[in-house]
């Protein structure tokens, strides 16, 4: 009997256009980002990410967990959102997320934007460039894979 291949990801990412930023701003325009980005899905009522990605941009110092759980509580209640997904556990978790998409990285025991750059800095150097060519590449591999398996035996 063969091998059984996992079928778990070595990287994903999902991206959504949706229209300009024109028109947005705060909370709203790092929501849309959140939703392009794949952090948020369309229509969930659990967006805890925008809010700690949200906090992060306002703060040019490093945070701690605790200072980003205590600030995203804060940013819900000024913005009349409800104060649901804050747990500790939950924050944590949706830090981890932003930086499995290198937009914030931890330095010793706190976090930051990485390396202090500007978002389109990291979108086209860590994003773009090594992230997404790296999955375009491996899916153009499966496609030759596929090309030499089926479709040039048939020619």
């Amino acid at each position: 009997m063969g091998k059984v291949a996992k079928d778990t990801s070595l990287a994903e990412m999902t991206l959504r256009k949706y229209e300009r930023p024109d028109g947005f701003s705060g909370r709203e325009l790092v929501r849309k980002l959140c939703l392009g980005l794949g952090l948020l899905q369309p229509g969930d009522s659990r967006d805890v990410v925008v809010d700690v990605l949200h906090v992060m941009l306002q703060n040019k110092r490093e945070l701690s967990s605790k200072e980003v759980e205590d600030l995203v509580i804060q940013n819900r209640e000024k913005h009349n959102v409800p104060l649901l997904g804050i747990a500790p556990s939950n924050i944590r978790r949706q830090l981890l997320r932003c930086r499995e998409l290198f937009l914030i990285e931890k330095v010793k025991s706190a976090y930051r934007i990485t390396e202090n750059e500007k978002f389109s800095e990291i979108f086209s150097q860590k994003i773009k460039q090594y992230y997404l060519n790296s999955i375009l590449d491996r899916v153009g591999e499966y496609m030759s894979k596929i090309d030499s398996e089926f479709l040039d035996k048939n020619l």
